[in-house]
């Protein structure tokens, strides 16, 4: 007979995790809130070991030196084969008559052949991050500071698609240090890491009367700052004007990052005073004073204490962890929260655990693909390659770093469930490959428990297969909501 405490056991890792891996249900039984809390009190929560991977201007150098190199090799294979055609042109004028079985052989090409190809280093940068990042969402023993590291780095996300060298990087540097710590200090970090800067357009932006403005007839881009009123902490319809985004783009202008090509310290962050728009600005009806780099970081520190950002923040917390219609009173607690602490990203997490109204029964919040297929994982113990799950998620539509948009992957039912599908072909593919040495019924108690319904249970007992057991549990709804 299973307690009360199994099935919230079951829930929190549902909910607030990956899911359960084997044994994970009974370890936390005992006090499944307390378990969660204690995930996010480690002095290492969110932090990898990640010591073999470069840092985020490393990487964006390496990644710099690969293409030049790609395109010398190109522009010389390029002039062999001209130098060749030239030769063959020659040979054949001057013999008059001569046939193409006497003409001179051309020269080899220069062009590499495929298996020669080198590995292209932005692709390795991408799955050497990805498997770090994999492996700590597949091992965690809970899983709640781990969602709270892709809740933040889909929020402010980057994207894989305009900048390959420092998605994973920058969610190392950006985000991870920062999930328990304070919302401003997030904030300041994410806006001013190259990867941002550049995925954004700030980095070349350009005030109009700014002396690099005025000499290179370059002009200001809105992008960032847009975005981080818009998606990263007010919110849409909060109050603010396009006027309060243009005066935010010049109060950003200068921050940028050195030149990739430049040894040593290309790729990092710098505020260059000669791009930067002079002059004081207004935003959100105050009135900011012209102080270099400082007068953008006193507008951030105003737009992370403003009580839309807390609303904001709030909302999007309880719809990724709860529901997509999440209950007003939790919102309510965790932007009071939010506001009382002053951004403290640890009390907001203790406050969702804490909220009875987060432990509502009903699991309708249909969990995004990445989530599910490392769920996967967890239950039955699979170590897959790191670039077949990444081909998977792109079936799933949900590439890894790679978002459609500035505003991330969405967190409502609305956009996924049509891939259901797709995720009934890769849970069949994946049963076909490990079901052999599993158990599916045994996996129904450790992977669900007191959640699998009768119907569920009596549907993986009647299959035909281990294989087609296992793909049932994963598609059951079950297992697919949290």
């Amino acid at each position: 007979m299973t307690s009360n405490r199994d099935t919230e056991a079951a829930l929190a890792l549902h909910r607030f995790g990956f899911g359960p891996a084997p044994g994970s249900i009974a370890a936390i039984a005992s006090d499944p809130r307390g378990a969660l809390l204690a995930d996010i009190m480690r002095p290492d929560a969110g932090l990898v070991a990640a010591g073999n991977l470069p840092n985020s201007a490393q990487a964006a150098r390496a990644f710099f030196e690969y293409r030049a190199k790609r395109a010398a090799e190109q522009k010389l294979a390029q002039r062999a084969k001209q130098q060749a055609a030239l030769n063959g042109n020659g040979a054949s004028m001057s013999s008059g008559n001569a046939t193409s079985a006497n003409a001179q052989p051309a020269e080899p090409s220069a062009d590499l052949d495929a298996q020669n190809e080198p590995a292209n280093v932005g692709v390795q940068l991408v799955q050497n991050e990805a498997h770090v990042r994999i492996e700590a969402a597949v091992g965690a023993q809970i899983g709640f500071a781990e969602r709270l590291v892709w809740f933040w780095s889909n929020h402010f996300c980057v994207s894989t698609d305009r900048i390959p060298s420092m998605a994973g990087a920058y969610e190392r540097e950006a985000i991870r240090p920062h999930i328990l710590g304070r919302f401003l200090d997030m904030l300041v970090a994410v806006e001013s890491h190259p990867a941002m800067l550049f995925y954004l357009d700030n980095a070349e932006s350009m005030g109009p009367d700014s002396v690099a403005g005025i000499n290179r007839s370059r002009g200001l881009d809105e992008n960032l700052a847009r975005e981080a009123l818009e998606l990263h902490t007010l919110g849409v319809r909060s109050g603010y004007s396009q006027a309060d985004v243009t005066n935010f783009a010049k109060v950003l202008t200068g921050w940028t990052f050195i030149g990739t090509g430049v040894p040593e310290h290309g790729g990092e962050f710098v505020f260059f005073e000669r791009l930067h728009e002079p002059g004081d600005q207004i935003i959100l009806a105050k009135h900011y004073f012209d102080t270099g780099m400082q007068q953008g970081l006193a507008v951030l520190a105003d737009l992370a204490r403003h009580p839309a950002t807390a609303r904001h923040i709030a909302q999007k917390l309880a719809v990724h962890f709860v529901a997509d219609t999440p209950p007003p009173a939790l919102v309510d607690k965790l932007t009071k929260t939010f506001s009382d602490s002053d951004g403290d990203l640890k009390e907001v997490a203790k406050a969702l655990i804490t909220a009875e109204e987060s432990w509502t029964p009903q699991r309708g919040k249909l969990k995004r693909p990445s989530e599910w297929h490392v769920g996967a994982l967890r239950l039955t113990g699979a170590r897959g390659n790191v670039a077949r799950f990444m081909v998977g998620q792109l079936r799933l539509g949900e590439p890894m770093w790679r978002p459609p948009a500035p505003s991330g992957y969405s967190d409502y039912e609305s956009a996924w469930i049509d891939g259901l599908g797709q995720r009934a072909d890769i849970a069949s593919n994946f049963a076909n490959r490990i079901a052999d040495r599993l158990e599916p019924t045994s996996l129904v108690e450790q992977g669900l428990g007191p959640l699998a319904s009768a119907e569920t249970r009596d549907t993986i007992a009647r299959a035909g297969s281990r294989a087609q057991a296992l793909a049932l549990l994963l598609m059951s709804p079950e297992f697919l909501r949290r």
